[in-house]
């Protein structure tokens, strides 16, 4: 897994314009989606059609309906529509793991590179035009909703040895990265960042369907206060390991 920029010509403009390519673990489809038209549409309107239907609604034969296509076509993609699923939550993971690396990369502070992370993880619910086939802002939906139901699963431990949260593993790794920079002593690094993570959705979720269970208010033109709870309680844990 990896990311890369690409610089393709703009047809109307003639200059180039930064294309996204995420890089997915190659076990979680046959074949390579974002390499063909048809297989960039299939992520495109995969993605509409699971946040508007939701994941057990969602068919390949609706898919190919929607994208003037065949299942037999989507399938030579997916083997099937949970493996679909994977590769979406993969992608988004792998983006947000992207954006976490290049925001922090030239950076020495450990203690801004850490509130950086927390800020990239609060605003990965918007869409970034770079990448010109996935709607960030629904797949985040879609992450929230459906990708608990990757892991709450009989066959998690199979899964998981095919490649299905490698991307979640590596974006939760360097987060943990920043933490044991910021704080060497502290021994309990990932669980802290997989912690963070889950709360960042949950607390989105509350304060969007189930205002009683949250104090947070996650006003996407105003996220202020979620950042606010989310380096509380970060650091309120870590300053005492970092020497504060």
């Amino acid at each position: 897994m990896g990311f890369a920029l690409v610089l393709p010509v703009d047809s109307l403009t003639r200059f180039p314009v930064a294309t996204l390519i995420l890089k997915v673990s190659d076990k979680l489809f046959l074949r390579d989606p974002q390499d063909t038209e048809l297989g960039r549409k299939i992520i495109e309107f995969s993605i509409e059609l699971i946040e508007e239907m939701g994941f057990e609604q969602f068919t390949f034969k609706k898919l190919a309906k929607r994208i003037a296509s065949t299942e037999a076509s989507i399938y030579r993609y997916f083997e099937n529509k949970h493996r679909l699923l994977v590769y979406l939550v993969s992608w988004y993971w792998t983006w947000v793991d992207y954006l976490i690396d290049y925001q922090t990369h030239n950076l020495s502070d450990p203690a801004q590179k850490l509130r950086i992370a927390l800020r990239v993880l609060m605003e990965s619910r918007r869409n970034d035009p770079a990448s010109i086939h996935v709607d960030e802002e629904l797949l985040h939906r879609i992450v929230i909703a459906e990708s608990p139901k990757l892991y709450l699963t009989k066959q998690v431990d199979a899964i998981g040895k095919e490649g299905a949260f490698k991307a979640y593993e590596t974006l939760c790794q360097r987060i943990a990265d920043l933490v044991e920079a910021y704080a060497p002593g502290y021994p309990y690094a990932l669980s802290l960042v997989s912690t963070l993570v889950g709360a960042v959705h949950e607390q989105l979720f509350f304060s969007e369907h189930l205002p009683n269970l949250t104090a947070v208010r996650a006003d996407p033109d105003n996220p202020k206060e979620l950042l606010q709870y989310l380096e509380g309680l970060t650091f309120s844990v870590l300053d005492k390991f970092a020497g504060k």
